[in-house]
């Protein structure tokens, strides 16, 4: 197949974010962009580990190039996905993540172009393998990557996610509320895991947020967890709520979706869980401390975004802060944007 001209719109499109959930999560607007705008483009994604199982079955996603961790440190590893890659013939690739790394998975496409960032935005290697460089702004992370499209004629698309459900996952979600009685459109989920330390909001002050919106509005609260080390954190939510909170077995990310689907709000810290809430649609209200509550934080103006203030100093810093940056966020100020989200959301369904 003969490559087309930079001034053709392209026929094999290349997206690479290897990682991680919520990054992967807030790509997915450049696919369905492209979906929409290229609707006879064929789109491939290459992603590592774990979060390709998320992508799997997205419809405008056809072609997933699964990635093994430190896949870039085997010389086995970098000619396997070189061939791979080759055998598609793309003809341009979109590096979202604009580090060493995803660059040179973009150049070993051998698209003939590979959309990358200027400026401080392309980091480490990145401007050397990537051949378009895009000056990108955007106030949140979602807008700023949307941005890399423009110079493929795509500007300002409409913000969407389409993730599927499957048949399982609606199961297992609808299993769930019947064992714990509670009515779907009826519960709040409480998300108190994160990836850092510094980004966990303390377990007993979701379980009074669980205790007042249970007196106040007859809502319970579904403490959700997936990885071990959340469940003590969630088991100390339903210990801190009197009776207002209950546990959820361990979710999947795609049986924490479809719960989601069905919650009446989402409450939880900068995570990939509570980027998947706002892609399926649920109301969403996002804590920070290390990370900046508009660049990274729930996305959209029906989204609530709460930050007291903001862990200065470099990602290395900020990981390895305390919790006091969280800490300021108290439960009198989740509690209230709890109830404002939840009075905006019931007159928009009224």
């Amino acid at each position: 197949m003969s490559r087309q001209s930079a001034n053709s719109p392209p026929r094999r499109i290349l997206i690479v974010r290897l990682s991680a959930l919520g990054d992967v999560i807030h790509g997915l607007p450049v696919a369905c962009a492209l979906r929409e705008h290229l609707p006879e483009a064929s789109i491939g994604w290459a992603v590592e580990g774990r979060a390709a199982d998320f992508l799997a079955g997205h419809p405008a996603i056809d072609h997933l190039i699964r990635l093994p961790r430190r896949w870039w440190k085997s010389p086995t590893a970098v000619l396997d996905l070189r061939r791979r890659l080759r055998a598609l013939k793309f003809d341009a690739a979109i590096d979202l993540q604009c580090l060493t790394k995803s660059a040179v998975a973009a150049w070993l496409s051998g698209a003939p172009r590979r959309l990358g960032k200027a400026g401080a935005d392309g980091r480490e290697l990145s401007k050397i393998f990537n051949n378009e460089l895009v000056a990108v702004g955007g106030q949140h992370v979602v807008d700023h990557y949307l941005q890399l499209l423009e110079p493929l004629g795509i500007r300002s698309p409409q913000v969407r996610f389409d993730l599927p459900e499957a048949a399982a996952d609606r199961q297992a979600a609808e299993q769930l509320l019947r064992q714990v009685q509670f009515t779907p459109g009826r519960f709040v989920i409480l998300n108190p895991g994160a990836g850092w330390a510094s980004k966990i909001w303390p377990s007993e002050r979701y379980g009074e947020v669980a205790r007042r919106l249970r007196r106040d509005l007859n809502l319970p609260s579904l403490a959700v967890w997936g990885l071990p080390g959340e469940l003590p954190l969630a088991e100390a939510i339903v210990a801190a709520s009197g009776g207002a909170a209950a546990i959820s077995p361990a979710t999947t990310v795609s049986q924490l979706a479809s719960l989601c689907r069905r919650a009446a709000l989402f409450l939880g810290s900068d995570t990939g869980p509570m980027h998947l809430a706002v892609a399926v649609g649920a109301p969403t209200i996002s804590l920070h401390g290390p990370s900046r509550a508009e660049w990274c934080g729930a996305y959209g103006p029906h989204n609530i975004r709460l930050q007291a203030r903001y862990e200065e100093g470099s990602a290395r810093q900020r990981r390895q802060a305390d919790d006091s940056a969280m800490r300021a966020i108290s439960v009198d100020m989740a509690h209230a944007a709890c109830r404002r989200l939840l009075a905006v959301n019931a007159r928009e369904c009224a």
